[in-house]
């Protein structure tokens, strides 16, 4: 024990001895191992939000969505056409997915998208308003932070009520309680009843998954909807009119076990293929498909990740090796001497060996200190990335820093090790 840490001592006064030389040495490996704690806590990160934003729409739902099809997109002329487009589900394809699902499902929930325009005195926002039942709230895992969501009786009595997403409160009513207020939907007044929790899914991969911010949505009684606002809606923006018949917008569909949701997900999608050929105008979105890729694809980032911290510890291993091999061209004479006063060949290699172990550690802890620093910044604002540092990251950048410098100091070890003492000696 006391030969480790006199050869420990030895080590670390001939590193101190060339300082800058030994920063120099070590900065491949700070700099790689900061490099991979970042890329790993991005990666990981991202894959979280992923997972959690999947998750959130309910592993066991497959969501069937109207859309505009491609043709009905185009412009005739570079005008916008005057007629009403119609496509999407249809009420007769609702009453079919409710025959053919009477078993085997908890819920099947239709919504249906109304209005232009949300307006709160001089405040005016593009509507994302639909008609929905009271079961949503489960299906779709939305919680309620103040007031309270539909109710049957709201949907029995035609109720002008409405359940307003977070940042509708925010944008609408930035320095007032929406509770009990109104809300206008063109023209029609409703009462606020509740306002819903923030729901991880706004802007950025969230928004490209679902198609719409919900933190943007309100929610008002499904009969409502349609005896107030009816099938069309008309929106404005831009100078441009676009005028479209939907009659269900989306449709929620609730397995009642993961095992289930596939076939499910299968047999939906062949009905809806029979009614509507080619679904150009209808999309299925199974959020389990969506949960098994994204876990595919964080195990490939995984991969990725390592063999990027393969490369740049390799490289911070090659400079260790250099540096380490003028060093013992540099120490021949000192070499000698030792091998003289009775060291042994296994000394001379224990002494290199901890000199690039030291390098390597000390530059591990650094990348490390170095990855975190970076990793939190960007996730506080530099960047506004979402980070999650790992643990199991941290001790393998570690491990394999000081294994980077055992494996780059065997060679140069060997060789200081093989050298004839009396050579050693006569070396100027």
């Amino acid at each position: 024990m006391t030969f480790l840490f006199e050869t420990i001592k030895l080590g670390v006064q001939n590193l101190r001895l060339h300082l800058l030389r030994s920063i120099l040495t070590t900065s491949g490996i700070v700099f790689g191992i900061a490099a991979v704690i970042v890329m790993v806590s991005i990666g990981e990160g991202s894959t979280r939000q992923a997972l959690l934003m999947i998750e959130s729409l309910g592993a066991t739902n497959i969501i069937v969505r109207s859309q505009k099809p491609p043709e009905s997109g185009q412009q005739q002329g570079g005008q916008q056409s005057g007629f009403v487009q119609q496509f999407g589900i249809t009420r007769a394809d609702l009453a079919v997915i409710r025959e053919h699902f009477r078993e085997g499902v908890e819920a099947i929930v239709p919504v249906k998208a109304v209005g232009g325009q949300l307006l709160k005195d001089d405040r005016v926002q593009t509507s994302q308003a639909f008609g929905t039942t009271p079961q949503l709230r489960d299906v779709a895992n939305l919680r309620v932070a103040r007031g309270r969501y539909l109710s049957q009786e709201d949907l029995d009595r035609r109720a002008l009520v409405a359940v307003i997403g977070s940042e509708v409160a925010r944008a609408l009513f930035p320095f007032e309680d929406p509770l009990g207020d109104t809300i206008r939907i063109d023209e029609a007044a409703l009462t606020i009843v509740g306002v819903l929790e923030p729901v991880g899914l706004s802007g950025g991969a969230g928004a490209l998954l679902i198609g719409r911010d919900l933190n943007l949505d309100v929610h008002i009684p499904l009969t409502t909807a349609k005896a107030k606002f009816g099938d069309v809606v008309i929106r404005r923006q831009s100078g441009s009119t676009d005028a479209q018949e939907v009659q269900v917008s989306e449709v929620y569909v609730k397995v009642a076990d993961r095992e289930q949701v596939l076939i499910d997900a299968a047999r939906l999608r062949r009905l809806m293929d029979v009614r509507h050929p080619g679904l150009t105008d209808i999309e299925l979105i199974v959020p389990f498909e969506l949960l098994q890729a994204a876990k595919n694809r964080a195990r490939t980032g995984r991969v990725v990740s390592a063999a990027i911290a393969g490369v740049s510890l390799l490289v911070g291993g090659i400079g260790i090796m250099n540096i380490m091999l003028a060093s013992v061209t540099e120490r021949t004479r000192e070499i000698g001497i030792r091998r003289a006063l009775g060291a042994t060949r296994k000394h001379i290699i224990w002494q290199f060996l901890i000199e690039t172990s030291v390098l390597s550690s000390i530059g591990g802890v650094i990348g490390v200190g170095l990855g975190i620093g970076v990793s939190v910044a960007m996730e506080k604002g530099i960047a506004d990335l979402p980070t999650v540092i790992t643990g199991w990251s941290i001790v393998v950048a570690l491990v394999v820093a000081t294994l980077t410098g055992l494996i780059a100091g065997m060679y140069p070890a060997r060789k200081a090790a093989m050298q004839d003492p009396i050579v050693a000696l006569r070396h100027d």
